[in-house]
């Protein structure tokens, strides 16, 4: 087992793919270099650091392990190369993820070599459940596939609005799917979970918003599949993204986890937007994530009927007052104490309530918090463009949507739970990710989550201008991610194999 000293290490330079370049002779480093090997001393105070987390590389060569030992069995066969930055100024080793081999070593490598790649984030080992879970951006997938490489550019503020409300947003999900019947879930690939996918979620939502990380002074994560049980995700979150002033190896930035159930993002919104809104809090962007590896028993456990539904994956909003793409109109929240749904500490995997789970839990909460949310705004439903609600299932948002007035073309778009699954505390907010994708400026749209223990946050959102003109930092929308031709399609078993990850 490493120490606890060299995860460090390994993680500050290889979490963010950090390095240095020498302004004397431009050779760079993959490292945290001092002084330039061909500069010698007089390159002190020459040294730049260098950022490869955003940027393309190409697979010079590769190799295939066929057979990997101790801390790296759980991955099975996978190919392990050299990527190159900035035409062969620097190179450093990765790993192939997202990749189930199945050829037992007869991969064409000639094919492979040459292409451009894209650094993941990705848990680098398995070890005991008592250890720190050591991450890497050292894993790599191809750049014209599932997942594009997306410029990240710092855009300067354009216009300030009255009232906050959304500046950016991104979603992510795995390649890997399971179909059953009619429906689609996510699935993680077996180096992914809650941490990573936040991070993606969270890299596209700056790429999307065109903030500069170091302005993010507030972050909530909001998961209900924190792989530990007493240390936050958001810290990790925070480092890897560059969220705040960075100062040595700490960033200037307040990161807090937050734990509600189906709604623990959710429930962030309004404190996010706050924040922004109060000129004495110094911040001007929060983040706002929800993330999980949705946790389900197998089917032939207690509990396991929830196997019917969990999926995987992170939806990431930013909230600010400048060049706003979706206005916060206002927000109603409401809670009860109804046990619908719960995981006591220690158990892997969550009971369900069975029948109790609909009209005492989730109709009541949701429908109490959208009459609560029009009336106050005196609104119709008509009034409203869209409608979005969480979806624990196929059956309950659309139960919902017609009891209260609206119509398919109302809630239609916004149901994505037959493509992913239910993405718990990401449930919600991908549902509205899939309606910004398409919405026009000044349309409604109400959004309704639920949390089992248990309650539900009303938010209706108006849309502005800026929505299309930031449309085109967007290639990886929901549509693009429910319909990719790369999406690859797993049995039961490997389902399993990969939701338990390293």
């Amino acid at each position: 087992m490493s120490s606890e000293p060299i995860e460090r290490r390994v993680s500050y330079l290889g979490d963010r793919l950090r390095g240095r370049r020498c302004q004397i002779c431009g050779k760079e480093y993959f490292e945290i270099k001092d002084y330039c090997g061909n500069c010698g001393r007089k390159s002190f105070g020459k040294m730049v650091d260098m950022d490869l987390f955003y940027e393309k590389g190409k697979l010079e060569v590769c190799t295939f392990v066929n057979e990997p030992t101790n801390k790296f069995t759980k991955l099975g066969s996978y190919i392990y190369g050299i990527v190159s930055f900035h035409n062969g100024k620097i190179r450093v080793p990765g790993r192939l993820t997202d990749r189930i081999m199945k050829d037992n070593g007869e991969t064409d490598f000639s094919a492979l070599e040459g292409r451009y790649v894209v650094p993941r984030f990705r848990r680098r080992h398995s070890v005991d459940r008592r250890d720190v879970i050591p991450t890497i951006s050292l894993a790599f997938t191809f750049a014209d596939e599932y997942y594009p490489h997306q410029e990240y550019t710092v855009v300067k503020p354009n216009k300030e609005y009255d009232v906050p409300g959304i500046v950016g947003y991104g979603v992510y999900t795995s390649k890997f799917r399971i179909r059953e019947g009619n429906i689609e879930r996510s699935v993680p690939y077996i180096d992914e979970d809650a941490i990573t996918a936040a991070v993606e979620a969270g890299k596209l939502a700056l790429i999307h918003s065109g903030v500069d990380s170091s302005l993010v002074g507030k972050i909530y994560v909001g998961s209900e599949s924190n792989p530990y049980a007493v240390k936050p995700i958001a810290s990790k979150v925070a480092q890897v993204l560059k969220l705040g002033e960075e100062d040595e190896d700490m960033q200037g930035v307040d990161a807090v986890d937050a734990e509600f159930a189906c709604k623990a993002a959710t429930s962030m919104f309004k404190d996010a937007a706050s924040l922004v809104n109060y000129p004495k809090s110094n911040i001007q962007y929060a983040m706002v994530i929800g993330t999980d590896n949705s946790q389900a028993a197998p089917r032939d456990c207690p509990g396991g009927e929830l196997d019917l539904f969990v999926g995987f994956g992170g939806c990431a909003y930013i909230f600010g007052k400048h060049d706003v793409i979706a206005e916060i109109e206002g927000w109603y929240s409401c809670t009860s104490d109804t046990p619908d749904f719960w995981r006591r500490d220690g158990e892997p995997y969550p009971m369900h309530g069975g029948r109790f789970t609909g009209d005492p839990a989730y109709f009541k909460h949701i429908r109490k918090a959208a009459k609560k949310m029009i009336e106050r705004l005196n609104l119709q439903v008509g009034d409203i463009n869209y409608f979005v609600a969480h979806q624990p299932n196929v059956q309950f948002p659309v139960k919902i949507a017609k009891e209260l007035g609206f119509k398919e073309e109302q809630y239609l778009p916004s149901l994505q739970v037959a493509k992913f699954g239910n993405t718990y505390s990401g449930s919600s907010p991908v549902g509205l990710a899939a309606v910004l994708d398409i919405a026009k400026p000044d349309e409604r749209i109400l959004i309704v989550s639920y949390g089992s223990g248990a309650g539900s946050d009303a938010y209706l959102l108006i849309t502005t201008s800026q929505i299309l003109d930031k449309r085109q930092r967007q290639k990886l929308t929901v549509k693009y991610q429910a319909e990719n031709s790369f999406l690859e399609y797993v049995d039961y078993t490997t389902y399993r194999r990969l939701k338990l990850g390293m």
